[in-house]
């Protein structure tokens, strides 16, 4: 099976999940025999990846892209040729010129299908698909629905994304939670989706490695504060202002409890200004952003009693896999999609503050809870692997173009 997949990062240049995910299944989908091509918007270091073929679509440097902002978040880009040309690109024109200059990068009549991950990389395989004719399999991980917070979104983005599920051939969602979405808000057959979960596999090197970054934090662990992380974009979809609400009671009847809030985003003024009118302020700490792939990141979660996620709208959410990993139980949302695949960690609705509150002070009032969630997520966690998803994308491959194959007989 030849496969030209389309995505917008991958290790070691990437600011979101998306490129692990994107790394960790590619190597997997390898090992069950598929040859892939990767395409990308832009040029980087990817020796570390031997097991498919890396193409950079546009002339530009994947390091400076990401010093711009990342890949999700930035309005503008300010973009560095191979040749040292600056200009500055905004996010539809960078997905515009990813997808124009595709048929001039890859030779499309060597596949035998086009795998497109989310809207970013749409546009390209709508145009990869009008040109070759191969079925288009897109790979949806985050809705425009989700990201703004169980709203509209921008209508630019949604206007792709429906232009792109409508166009595929068949569509992987990561969880049911996102394909009931897919079917509700962007009047999808449910007959077209498939679930495909995510998972992360963590290598045991980082799971073992020192933890040294917030030694201050530790510092008054040690002295009898409990610590309780949240770890991402800070964003109307992620819920931090839930979370802070049910800090104020948790300080409120444990003072000593401090809050870390690991991560960058938009809406950092505004919660550091609800943190301080709450009177939490000396117990909330903002990190501002820390790069996913540092050790910063992983230790973070090595000095917590607790992480918390209480996303408005996730689609699936793998910061928790992390955070149990690196060993601090989690508390996630129930609208999150990886809260169908765990069964060993605590659960609330994003909205009920005081029950998010409770089971918090419970965590960090009992250390036998503690220990048993995290003992047990780890043993569940560890029987989640990409091989059950990378056989149910094949399965879903096969039949696709087994039916394309009877229809053009049929016609024929």
């Amino acid at each position: 099976m030849n496969i030209l997949m389309l995505g917008w990062e991958l290790p070691p240049h990437y600011v979101g999940g998306m490129g692990v995910v994107c790394d960790q299944l590619t190597r997997q989908m390898a090992r069950d025999g598929a040859s892939i091509e990767f395409v990308l918007p832009f040029q980087g270091n990817y020796s570390g990846i031997s097991h498919m073929k890396v193409t950079a679509a546009l002339d530009q440097d994947a390091t400076t892209l990401m010093k711009s902002g990342g890949t999700y978040d930035s309005t503008y880009y300010e973009i560095t040729a191979a040749d040292g040309h600056k200009k500055t690109r905004t996010l539809y024109e960078q997905v515009h010129a990813f997808a124009n200059n595709l048929r001039h990068t890859v030779k499309l009549g060597s596949f035998d299908i086009i795998h497109a991950h989310d809207w970013l990389t749409l546009k390209a395989g709508i145009e990869a698909k009008r040109i070759s004719g191969l079925p288009l399999f897109v790979h949806i991980h985050a809705t425009e629905y989700d990201r703004a917070g169980g709203g509209h979104g921008n209508p630019l983005v949604r206007e792709i994304e429906y232009m792109g599920l409508h166009m595929a051939d068949h569509i992987f969602a990561v969880s049911e939670r996102t394909k009931q979405t897919l079917i509700e808000q962007y009047d999808l057959p449910a007959e077209k989706i498939s679930v495909a979960r995510n998972v992360m596999e963590i290598p045991r090197v980082l799971i073992d490695e020192e933890h040294d970054t917030y030694r201050y934090i530790q510092s008054m662990r040690d002295a009898g504060y409990g610590v309780v992380i949240n770890a991402g974009r800070m964003t109307v979809q992620k819920g931090i202002y839930y979370l802070l609400e049910a800090a104020k009671l948790v300080i409120e009847k444990r003072p000593k409890t401090l809050f870390l809030l690991m991560g960058g985003g938009e809406q950092i003024p505004e919660l550091l200004e609800q943190a301080a009118a709450l009177g939490i302020a000396r117990n909330v700490i903002f990190t501002g952003r820390v790069e996913g792939i540092g050790k910063q990141w992983r230790d973070g979660f090595r000095v917590a009693d607790l992480f918390v996620m209480p996303s408005v709208s996730e689609p699936l959410g793998m910061v928790p896999y992390e955070s149990v990993a690196y060993g601090a139980p989690a508390l996630i949302s129930k609208q999150s999609g990886i809260a169908e695949a765990l069964q060993h960690v605590l659960k609330a609705d994003y909205w009920d503050t005081f029950r998010m509150a409770d089971q918090i002070c419970a965590v960090l009032e009992h250390r036998s809870l503690h220990d048993d969630l995290l003992r047990n997520a780890q043993q569940e966690q560890s029987l989640h692997t990409w091989a059950p998803v990378s056989r149910n994308i094949h399965t879903q491959y096969h039949r696709v173009m087994h039916e394309q194959r009877c229809m053009t007989g049929a016609t024929i």
